[in-house]
């Protein structure tokens, strides 16, 4: 697969509404449920445990290291999974574009795509790439 490939999945996604737990393409989606649905275009997901709306202690970091086929890297580049924090423990998902990137946005309401800018890149805490990405 190719970074064009994962964020043409990510894209067929744009405008879903925001739901917490929401796993349903076009319909409800919150920012795991957008990694699940575009990761399973070439993988088996597991899906992360329940979680709170704001997710602490580590869940969405255990959830995605346990995934085999990504792998941590130092600098996000198009079509790395992006682990981000507001406040104190990592507790949202985006997909980086490049200079844009792609996440369901709760205080939006539904999944965007927006510039990739200083306060959000200060907000990364880890990126992750695909195994086998060309």
């Amino acid at each position: 697969m190719t970074a064009d490939e994962i964020l043409a999945a990510a894209r067929t996604e744009l405008g879903t509404p925001f739901q917490h737990h929401g796993r349903i393409s076009r319909k409800a989606l919150d920012c795991a449920g957008l990694a699940v649905l575009v990761a399973q275009h070439w993988y088996t997901v597991a899906e992360p445990a329940a979680y709170g709306m704001h997710p602490s202690n580590g869940q969405l970091r255990q959830w995605i290291e346990a995934q085999d086929f990504l792998y941590p890297v130092s600098t996000p580049e198009a079509g790395d999974f992006m682990l981000m924090r507001f406040g104190v423990d990592p507790q949202h998902l985006a997909i980086c574009a490049g200079a844009t990137m792609i996440h369901s946005y709760g205080m939006v309401g539904k999944v965007v795509e927006h510039r990739f800018n200083d306060v959000w890149r200060a907000r990364v805490v880890q990126s992750y790439r695909f195994r086998g990405m060309t």
